[in-house]
């Protein structure tokens, strides 16, 4: 059974690890060694991620790496990515210099539209709540004037509020659906003052309303909260280039290469089992550049599955054709992204790593992001449906592998040589370890 504890987030973080360690990882002598050895020397910067989240007891490293050569719309890029699989900066690296000479990326953001909705429960006409709403609509705004002025002053705001209906999907369930431009910011903290401040003005004007029965006045909030599906906060990314361009010295020819890709892009189209590693590939470049950027990588993944979901059966976010000799390779992906506020100006690293990406707006950023994802599967498509995707992930994988067994430099060095030519595997790579020692 395991143990509790009360006023934990009281504890001196010295004293969380000592309980934690006796507790728990009593049979680890070098459980505590493990854990302070990555607080940083400096106290400033560690008090500065301490205070990210409650509890904290150490920080958790991920590597940071960069993938040059990107070419979008013309500019030259150098994309920051922190992940831990293996092979996946390799793949965006590689992918970015095939297309360089190709003309690079193109992108466009098509809409920047993001929702919040206010959940509430009402047991009377619906006539009446539609009266009510069309009354209180302009108070509702009014009354958010002081959440919504500075971001009104950089053109952003509250676009639309609409009444909707859903009581066909649960008894008296209506919602106000709200949608939100927030600019450079995320906005997740702006749209849910503002929906707080609804609900509490939709609720308090209603008592006052005429047009209710006295049963009526009494409206239900069940909660007021930002939604992070955003099929209106759309970019696309793409590529292309005529078929024989896509021909490589590894004999298959461009028109092979791209008849392939294509029917491999439209077998994630239509078999979810399929679709689903296919759209986590997009995900590994993806979430690499939103985590180096300080974004919420979770709320990105929640709203991309969902679209990809939107049609009623889950489904490749990417496709590809080839029309007139022309070879093309496209994305629409919903993303939420923000460049200032939360860890943006909070983070050392995210500060670096959106400066090396030249400071860029919040659509700037959603481009570039698209492209990471795009130029990810077009990586993995192109090892599936050539030389499969071990050989590149494995020989990546290589090192863990070593690191793991702990081998030394000199053995690095020799096994790395043996596997020039040889397909990896774990038990080879093991075997042939054992076999050096011995």
């Amino acid at each position: 059974m395991s143990e509790t504890i009360s006023g934990f987030s009281k504890l001196s973080k010295s004293e969380k690890i000592d309980w934690i360690v006796n507790t728990y990882l009593s049979k680890n002598d070098k459980a505590k060694q493990i854990l302070t050895q990555y607080w940083n020397a400096d106290k400033k910067l560690q008090q500065l991620h301490d205070e990210f989240i409650e509890n904290t007891i150490t920080n958790y490293y991920l590597p940071l790496g960069v993938a040059p050569n990107f070419l979008i719309n013309g500019k030259a890029y150098t994309i920051p990515m922190a992940i831990e699989e293996s092979s996946v900066v390799a793949a965006a690296s590689k992918a970015a210099k095939f297309w360089l000479d190709r003309g690079g990326f193109k992108t466009k953001v098509i809409s920047t539209k993001k929702i919040g909705q206010v959940h509430f429960k009402f047991g009377g006409k619906f006539e009446h709540l539609v009266s009510y709403f069309t009354q209180v609509k302009p108070k509702l705004i009014e009354d958010s004037k002081h959440i919504t002025a500075n971001m009104e002053k950089r053109g952003g705001g509250i676009l639309d509020i609409e009444l909707r209906n859903k009581t066909q999907d649960i008894e008296g369930y209506y919602q106000l659906h709200v949608s939100f431009e927030t600019l450079n910011a995320m906005g997740a903290n702006f749209i849910n003052s503002c929906l707080e401040q609804f609900a509490k003005t939709f609720k308090n004007e209603a008592l006052y309303f005429d047009g209710f029965s006295e049963d009526e006045k009494y409206i239900d909030i069940v909660m007021s909260i930002l939604s992070n599906y955003v099929p209106d906060c759309l970019v696309r990314a793409e590529v292309s280039c005529p078929v024989e361009q896509l021909s490589e010295n590894n004999g298959v020819s461009g028109a092979s290469f791209a008849n392939k890709f294509v029917e491999a892009v439209k077998i994630a189209e239509v078999e979810p089992y399929r679709a689903v590693t296919h759209n986590k590939g997009i995900m590994n470049g993806i979430d690499a550049v939103i985590l180096a950027t300080g974004n919420d990588f979770r709320a990105v993944e929640a709203g991309v599955h969902a679209f990809a979901s939107r049609n009623g059966s889950y489904s490749s976010l990417s496709h590809a054709e080839v029309k007139d000799g022309i070879f093309t390779f496209w994305m629409e992906i919903p993303l939420a992204l923000g460049t200032v506020g939360g860890l943006t100006g909070l983070h050392p690293l995210v500060k670096l790593a959106l400066e090396l990406l030249d400071k860029p707006s919040a659509k700037e950023l959603m481009q570039i992001v698209a492209v990471a994802g795009l130029a990810q599967n077009f990586a993995a498509l192109r090892s599936l449906t050539t030389t499969g995707i071990q050989q590149g992930h494995m020989k990546m994988h290589l090192m863990n592998i070593l690191n793991q067994f702990e081998a030394t430099d000199t053995e690095k060095q020799k096994i790395v040589a043996l596997f020039k030519t040889k397909t990896v595997t774990h038990n080879a790579v093991v075997q042939t370890l054992e076999n050096l020692r011995n």
